[in-house]
């Protein structure tokens, strides 16, 4: 007689959800042309309480994809893996060993170093090489766009790793219509500015905004207008040469520490091995994918994928061989075939990356059944808490705030998200994937009163929906 009532009431609830999503957001509050696919389903049941008709439908993944990265990285690298970047001697020479680390700061190389001199190597005869041989090919995938380049969330994912490849920098409006740059001075860059200082007016009028150029020996130059402004507008700069960035940090390392060079400073590697002198190791895994999970670090999850590359094949990693060897460990282990899944990176930016919501769906699944193992839920960001959802405008309020556990994922045209719903305890009870593509509300002017977008009417009543329904599941 429970059991019956149970499944009446899960029965009911799916109907009364089926029938609110024609009224709610999916087909109503989103734009014209906008794709959509969505899925709510029960943990413990299979229970579909929601589900478009293009579950294999293939949707720009953007984000949500990190959480595929993580669980392949759990199943092959496992919780004892961590980056290790090292210092040896072979011959005259000292190689420093980069191994794609990419949470490696200017202060852990100067650790190493230090490491080196306390040993009683003041002076170098020989030269000094960066060994870059942990991973081969393209620093960006294929399908990052030219123009976001110069950003820190596209920052290149190379083996050779500092400092998140991510410099900083201040940009001032002047009274004189000019603008200047101030480059912190330990920062090896070099910013030049042509960016005029307008008023709004004038920036409205012209359609004139700021625009950054990048070039390959890291100089950044600023052109188009800036709107003038009583305080400096921070800027963050990818590195577009990791390599040279690091030669000119090692000079001013060497300078620091008194360490007297006389070759120079070479990038590769010496065909033999040498005496380790010092060891720098990195957080363990689990700490990594909360980094990548909580804040979406483009630069851990792609250099992630480089390395299972790398580690599943034998060879150096790569983004072919890293998205190739996701596919091979999830198939092998979860059974999930992603053979025929367009995948470019692991992080997601690339716009030539496809995945399906059922397929989503799948690896949310399994992430839940096998979480005493995996330990991946714990590190994903919770709705209106923290991480990426900390501020999102659909998360903030109850009922939704503390109850979503979940990746989002943004690209142009793009809104994406896939977790899971909890119970009053906490526990998850569903899973969700919603996949947005296509999407581009009309654009408003400036004097227009301000409204709610749709895509964040659309987010609160489904969620509001999915944490009904997570809250409502009865209890086995």
């Amino acid at each position: 007689m429970r059991l019956l009532s149970s499944l009446s009431l899960t029965s009911i609830l799916s109907l009364l959800f089926s029938s609110s999503v024609l009224a709610y957001a999916p087909l109503n509050q989103l734009p014209q042309g906008s794709r959509v696919a969505i899925k709510v389903q029960s943990l413990d049941a299979d229970t579909n309480y929601a589900t478009t008709d293009n579950q294999n439908q293939l949707f720009p993944p953007a984000s949500t994809l990190k959480l595929v990265t993580a669980l392949a990285a759990k199943l092959e690298l496992g919780d004892d893996f961590s980056y290790q970047t090292s210092i040896e001697q072979v011959g005259k020479d000292i190689v420093i060993r980069f191994s794609g680390d990419p949470t490696l700061t200017n202060k852990d190389l100067q650790q190493l170093l230090s490491a080196m001199r306390q040993k009683g190597i003041q002076k170098i005869e020989g030269n000094i090489w960066l060994d870059n041989t942990a991973f081969t090919g393209y620093d960006r995938a294929v399908g990052w766009p030219w123009d976001i380049l110069g950003v820190c969330y596209s920052a290149p994912a190379s083996a050779i790793t500092l400092d998140d490849n991510c410099v900083q920098a201040s940009i001032y409006t002047q009274e004189n219509g000019k603008t200047r740059v101030h480059v912190p001075e330990h920062q090896p860059i070099y910013v030049t500015t042509q960016a005029k200082s307008v008023s709004k007016r004038e920036q409205e009028s012209s359609q004139c905004d700021l625009e950054l150029l990048s070039s390959p020996d890291n100089h950044y130059q600023l052109q188009g207008c800036l709107q003038n402004r009583s305080k400096p507008l921070p800027l963050k700069f990818a590195v577009q040469d990791p390599s040279l960035y690091t030669q000119r940090v090692l000079n001013s390392l060497l300078s620091k520490l008194d360490i007297s060079l006389a070759g120079q400073i070479k990038v590769g590697a010496p065909t033999q091995s040498g005496k380790t002198l010092a060891i720098h190791r990195s957080e363990k895994l689990p700490a990594l994918l909360e980094t990548m999970l909580k804040k979406s670090d483009n630069l851990i999850a792609d250099n992630l994928t480089k390395t299972l590359g790398a580690h599943f094949f034998i060879q150096p990693g790569s983004f072919g061989n890293g998205t190739m060897a996701i596919k091979q460990i999830l198939f092998s282990h979860t059974g999930i075939d992603l053979e025929h899944t367009p995948l470019a990176d692991g992080s997601g930016l690339s716009r030539n990356n496809r995945f399906t919501s059922q397929n989503m769906a799948a690896v949310l699944r399994y992430i839940w059944k096998h979480d005493q193992q995996l330990k991946l839920i714990e590190l994903m960001p919770t709705s209106g808490t923290n991480g990426t959802l900390k501020y999102r405008r659909s998360m903030r309020k109850d009922p939704i705030k503390g109850n979503l556990i979940a990746k989002s994922g943004s690209l142009y045209g793009s809104s994406n998200m896939a977790g899971f719903g909890v119970d009053k305890s906490g526990k998850p009870t569903t899973l969700f994937v919603q996949f947005v593509a296509d999407y581009h509300p009309p654009k408003t002017k400036s004097n227009d009163t301000p409204t709610v977008a749709p895509i964040t009417q659309f987010e609160t009543l489904f969620y509001k929906d999915v944490v009904k329904f997570s809250q409502a599941i009865p209890k086995k």
